[in-house]
């Protein structure tokens, strides 16, 4: 039996590539009481409900921005994934008040609602991003991380415990630059920002799981960051176009060289597992030496920072041609 099993789960942004995934994957391997698709786009869902059709699932028009309508459809709920948000970059740049109201309010919101409604276990999808952040949707989301951590003490008379997943790039989800390079194929030529950059990947499947398992072991305050491997933009285009030559356009405006998931600020709280590394809270009801007595993780060094430039880990192109055989494509 999972924890999953007999539980009703809300997941905000539903209709995104991780909700669509995250339900079909809980659908198919555990047995959830309910399932609450809550997104704001009623043409996603009318297609969504199609394809899954489940008698456990429930549909909900909402937005992370309407405290009210969290609440309502927070009723009855005990596990909440918290994936909606402003995603893009240009997007969030160009409309910084938007990506503050959905991000950050609506993170203050979907908090405030759980608490409320006495949820046991809320996740939020974080980003690399959200470390040492270079553009708004970044600092949002770090805000974001921020407010989730800092909900635990909020919450202490109902208990409810809240964590945070922070990973990289998708691969096959929409709008990263995958599904952009496999629809540039045709015209030959592939724009890329900087041959020099690099990035780390996951797949759809296994950040869906990476999430199952951390809603699994969660005490609430951690941020649960996967290791994975990294990519360099040009392994990248070899591997989804090897055909097209490339043209280099230069670095966007908010745009990293490299990403990282965990600064050597955080590197004196993380705790390191086989499958991944836990950035503990740094607050004075969370005791460290208990947690790595408990767990068994050990600490990392202290000048330790996971970025994608520095991995030990790295994918080829042979095997991101295998994964997108396997692995769907949004595009």
């Amino acid at each position: 039996m999972s924890f999953l099993d007999g539980k009703s789960i809300l997941v905000t942004g539903a209709t995104g590539s991780f909700g669509k995934r995250f339900v079909r994957t809980v659908l198919d391997q555990h047995d959830p009481k309910r399932l609450v698709i809550f997104s704001r786009d009623e043409l996603k869902q009318f297609e969504m409900q199609q394809a899954y059709r489940d008698a456990r699932l429930r549909w909900v028009l909402g937005d992370v921005r309407d405290k009210e309508r969290l609440y309502h459809a927070l009723d009855g709920i005990d596990v909440v994934v918290h994936a909606a948000a402003m995603k893009q970059v240009p997007a969030s740049e160009h409309n910084p008040m938007e990506a503050i109201r959905t991000n950050v309010m609506g993170a203050g919101n979907v908090i405030s609602a759980c608490i409320d409604q006495g949820v046991e276990r809320v996740i939020a999808l974080s980003t690399d991003k959200a470390a040492n952040p270079a553009n708004l949707y970044g600092a949002t989301k770090l805000c974001s991380d921020k407010l989730f951590v800092a909900a635990n003490v909020l919450a202490e008379p109902q208990r409810t415990r809240f964590s945070v997943v922070r990973y990289g790039n998708v691969i096959g989800s929409r709008g990263s630059v995958i599904p952009f390079f496999m629809q540039r194929r045709a015209s030959g030529v592939l724009p890329i920002t900087d041959p020099r950059m690099t990035r780390f990947w996951i797949t759809l499947g296994e950040g869906v799981q990476f999430v199952v398992n951390s809603l699994e072991r969660m005490r609430g305050g951690e941020v649960f960051v996967p290791k994975i491997p990294s990519m360099t933009i040009m392994d990248v285009a070899k591997a989804v176009a090897p055909e097209c030559r490339t043209e280099i356009i230069g670095i966007r405006p908010g745009e990293k060289l490299h990403e990282i998931m965990i600064t050597p600020d955080d590197a004196w709280n993380t705790a390191e597992f086989a499958d991944c590394y836990v950035i503990q809270p740094a607050a004075d009801w969370w005791d460290r030496s208990a947690y790595l007595a408990e767990t068994g993780a050990r600490p990392v060094g202290e000048n330790f920072m996971y970025s994608s430039d520095r991995n030990p880990s790295w994918m080829q192109p042979a095997e991101l041609r295998a994964l997108l055989d396997s692995e769907p494509v949004e595009l």
